[in-house]
C-alpha cells in the first residue's frame, strides 16, 4: 500500500529536488524544468493533466506508464486530472498514421470511457482523482468559436508533425478533421488549466500545442512531460492488442503472471523502470544480485507479484507463482534424481554444476546447450552460458527433453 504525502510547501530546495527526483523517474523528456521548479516553489498543489482516448475497452501494462507517473504526482501531493477524450475519441488521433482513421461512434466512446473509469483506480486515488470529459467544453463550442481556435494555428506548423509531413510529401490524403484533433487536445490544457500534461514520446507534438494556446488565451503555458512507449512482450513493438504482444491489467492473475515472466532478462529491466513502484536503490540492489551471481527469474518474481498484486490481490499474485511453478515443473518426471552439490568460495557456474551432476559431458557442451536454449531451470529456459550460482539454492535442472536432476549446491 503507497501512502500519500501531503505536497510539501517549503521553500527548501531540498524538498524540490526529492520532488524532481520522483518526478523525472523513467521520463524521457521535461520541458521546461526551470519553469516546473519556479511552479513548485510557489508551494501549491499543481494541476497535472493526462488525456486518453477511448479506443478500445481494455487497458494493458502499456497505458499504465503514463497513469503510475500520475500516482507518483497524487503522492506528492498533486491535482491529478484524468481526461477522457470522448470527443477527440470520435475525431480519431492522427500521430503516427499512414492513413486517415476511421472515427469511433459515440456509443462506442461511450462504452469504452466507462470501462476506463473502472481500470484506472485499480492505480489512482478515486478521492484524489478528477476525471474530466472533453466533451464538456467542446459540446458547448459553436462554429465561430472552433474557427476562432483554428486560427491560432497554422498549416505549416502542422506540417512540421512527421507523420502529416510524411503523408503530405508521399502524396497521401490528409483530411482536415485530423488537423482539429492536436488543435482541440491542446485547447483541453486551456479549458483544465493545466500546469503539467504528460503523454507518450509520440505526443510530444500535441502537447506543445497546448502551451503555445495556453499563452494566447493568456495563461501560463503548461510543463511537458514525456513518457517512453513501453514495448510488448516481443521486446520490439509497441506493447498492442492488434499485436497481440500485451498484457491487459484485466487479465486473469495466471495469465498476467504467466506472460511478465515471459519477458526477456534484458526487458525485466525496461519494465521495472516505468512499470514499477518499487525504490530505485531497491532496483539497483536487484541488478547488483544478479551481477553477483543470483538468478534473473527470482528478480523476475518480484516484478510479477508487485504487477499482480496492483491489479488483484497480494494472495491472488502468490497463487500465481505457485501456479506458474506448478505448472513448470508440470513435465518433470517423479523419479528425478536428488542431488547435493558442493561448491567452492560460495558460488558455482551453471555450467559446471551441470557437469558435476552428471547432465552433461563437459562444461563446453553444457555452455553449447545453453546457447541452443536446451537448459531449463524449474522450468525457465537459461540464457546465460556464464550464469553463476550462489549457495543455498536448490533448483530442479533439465537439459534436453530427457536429463532431469533436483539440486541443491551447498
Amino acid at each position: 500500500m503507497i501512502l500519500y504525502a501531503p505536497f510539501r510547501t517549503s521553500d527548501n530546495m531540498n524538498n524540490i529536488e526529492e520532488n524532481l527526483t520522483t518526478i523525472k523517474r523513467g521520463c524521457d523528456e521535461l520541458l521546461l524544468e526551470s519553469e516546473l521548479i519556479e511552479k513548485l516553489k510557489k508551494g501549491k498543489p499543481l494541476r497535472i493533466k493526462a488525456g486518453f482516448d477511448p479506443t478500445a475497452p481494455d487497458l494493458h501494462l502499456g497505458h499504465t506508464v503514463l497513469i503510475n507517473k500520475l500516482r507518483q504526482f497524487q503522492d506528492l501531493g498533486h491535482e491529478v486530472l484524468f481526461l477522457i477524450g470522448d470527443f477527440t475519441g470520435m475525431i480519431g488521433d492522427p500521430t503516427g498514421k499512414s492513413a486517415t482513421r476511421p472515427p469511433l461512434t459515440r456509443d462506442d466512446v461511450i462504452e469504452n470511457a466507462r470501462t476506463y473509469e473502472q481500470q484506472i483506480f485499480k492505480i489512482l486515488d478515486p478521492e484524489k482523482t478528477l476525471v474530466m470529459f472533453n466533451s464538456s467544453w467542446m459540446n458547448e463550442m459553436d462554429v465561430s468559436g472552433l474557427i476562432q481556435l483554428a486560427a491560432k494555428h497554422t498549416v505549416a506548423r502542422m506540417l512540421e508533425r512527421d507523420d502529416f509531413d510524411k503523408r503530405y510529401k508521399s502524396g497521401q490524403p490528409i483530411a482536415i478533421h485530423e488537423f482539429l484533433y492536436p488543435l482541440i487536445q491542446g485547447y483541453d490544457s486551456v479549458a483544465m488549466k493545466a500546469d503539467v500534461e504528460l503523454g507518450g514520446t509520440d505526443q510530444k507534438f500535441n502537447l506543445l500545442v497546448g502551451r503555445e494556446l495556453q499563452k494566447h488565451y493568456g495563461q501560463d503555458p503548461q510543463i511537458v512531460l514525456t513518457m517512453p512507449i513501453l514495448e510488448g512482450l516481443d521486446g520490439v513493438q509497441k506493447m498492442s492488442k492488434s499485436l497481440n504482444n500485451y498484457i491487459g491489467i484485466d487479465e486473469a492473475p495466471i495469465e498476467m503472471f504467466g506472460k511478465i515472466m515471459s519477458v526477456s532478462d534484458d526487458l525485466m529491466w525496461r519494465y521495472f523502470e516505468l512499470l514499477s513502484f518499487k525504490p530505485v536503490a531497491g532496483i539497483e540492489n536487484f541488478r547488483h544480485e544478479i551481477s553477483s551471481g543470483k538468478n534473473p527469474r527470482d528478480v523476475k518474481f518480484e516484478l510479477a507479484l508487485e504487477i499482480v498484486e496492483r491489479f488483484h490481490s497480494t494472495s491472488d499474485a502468490e497463487k500465481a507463482k505457485r501456479d506458474f511453478l506448478d505448472r513448470a515443473k508440470g513435465n518433470v518426471p517423479d523419479d528425478i534424481p536428488e542431488l547435493s552439490i558442493k561448491a567452492s568460495d560460495g558460488e558455482m557456474m551453471l555450467a559446471n554444476l551441470l557437469k558435476e551432476a552428471n547432465l552433461v559431458k563437459s562444461t563446453s557442451e553444457a555452455r553449447k546447450m545453453i546457447q541452443q536454449g536446451a537448459v531449463k531451470m524449474d522450468g525457465e529456459k537459461v540464457s546465460d552460458p556464464k550464469l553463476v550460482l550462489k549457495t543455498g539454492t536448490q533448483h530442479i535442472y533439465q537439459v534436453g527433453k530427457r536429463r532431469f536432476a533436483n539440486i541443491t549446491l551447498n
